[in-house]
């Protein structure tokens, strides 16, 4: 049986409580953003997996808070969708179906297309600075895909994602990818040893950058989203020939 103190012992291990202790500030709404992000982080990991319950104290006790800043970060992480409130007994982690993580994947792709086609349209050195980050962060998967070390290439792909949402500047865009975009990391690092080598990334996030570089906006948002659904069509056949039921 999983337990609160066998995960909220993994959060320790995973340095949950040393980052919620560094970024907290001496403002409560400090304190809620750095309880927010420990316990989101704790989520997206699967160090708190799906169908785990946490007390509000005891998630309070580990990152060495009040329950007022935890009980706030969990109201932000139930309109996240990342978890649910459970009366007096805490969250509960929610978890994402396969029909779930299609509809997560149809929400993304309409996104980062928008985003795409936003950034495109931007003037020339404003472009030229966006797609020199965005070409680091390619850059950096390829040299971690190189090294066989999956887990920083999937650092530099969210890199690169977060950065094209990002600096498109369109706010309300910005919080709905974040959300879906959270949902389903879960379920990409779970699989992420499962699927084959993702060698063909780079070259669809190069399509991205060039279509960006160039102001073709309409191009811009046909790579973002033939890159989304690439992702799309080699994650939801592994769910099922798995029989993932609940991510």
């Amino acid at each position: 049986m999983i337990t609160a103190k066998t995960h909220l012992g993994a959060v320790e291990r995973h340095g949950i409580t040393e980052q919620a202790g560094a970024a907290a500030e001496p403002t409560s709404a400090g304190r809620v953003n750095a309880a927010y992000q420990a316990i989101k982080e704790a989520i997206r990991n699967n160090i708190f997996p799906p169908g785990y319950q946490a007390a509000e104290v005891d998630i309070a006790r580990q990152l060495g808070m009040s329950r007022t800043p935890v009980h706030e970060a969990m109201a932000r992480l139930q309109e996240d969708g990342l978890v649910r409130i459970l009366p007096k007994k805490g969250i509960l982690i929610c978890a994402l179906s396969p029909a779930d993580i299609a509809d997560i994947y149809e929400v993304i792709i309409a996104l980062e297309g928008a985003a795409a086609q936003r950034l495109a349209g931007l003037p020339e050195d404003q472009r030229l600075s966006i797609t020199d980050r965005l070409q680091t962060a390619t850059d950096d998967m390829q040299n971690t895909l190189d090294r066989d070390d999956l887990a920083a290439w999937a650092l530099a792909d969210a890199q690169f994602h977060e950065t094209l949402v990002e600096m498109s500047g369109n706010r309300r865009l910005m919080r709905m990818a974040g959300t879906v975009a959270d949902q389903l990391h879960r379920a990409r690092m779970f699989t992420l040893n499962l699927r084959p080598l993702p060698t063909t990334s780079a070259a669809d996030h190069q399509a991205i950058i060039d279509a960006i570089g160039a102001g073709d906006a309409d191009a811009a948002s046909r790579a973002a989203r033939k890159h989304r659904q690439h992702a799309r069509d080699a994650l939801l056949p592994l769910i099922e020939k798995l029989n993932l039921r609940n991510l």
